[in-house]
């Protein structure tokens, strides 16, 4: 057997649910400050998903304040809590990068029923 696939087997979280391109999702980190730990979420479009395995990562794009914030979560790391999914988006692409350009009701994706 291939030894990296015997270290990161123990690693890998079973209990993550079915994120697909498109679901408005809600990330929980967990964030030290000094000796404190609390749980920060952020909530977001899922715009791309990833390599595979251990090191899958999911990029989650969302508009605070008239900026657009992406950030990169690894679904496997020790400091991401929980993944909830909002809702369901109806789309056809595999990375909706194209939603970086767009602004107000056009960078929305459609809910799937």
């Amino acid at each position: 057997m291939d030894l990296m696939k015997v270290l990161t087997d123990g690693q890998i979280k079973s209990e993550l649910p079915e994120i697909l391109i498109g679901d408005v999702v809600r990330v929980s980190i967990k964030i030290k400050e000094g000796n404190r730990e609390r749980l920060q979420a952020f909530e977001g479009t899922v715009i791309a998903r990833k390599h595979g395995g251990i090191s899958e990562t999911i990029t989650v794009r969302r508009v605070s304040y008239g900026v657009g914030v992406e950030k990169v979560f690894p679904l496997h790391a020790p400091n991401v809590a929980k993944i909830e999914i909002v809702r369901h988006g109806k789309v056809r692409r595999a990375k909706l990068y194209y939603l970086r350009g767009r602004v107000g009701k056009a960078a929305k994706v459609k809910e799937d029923i």
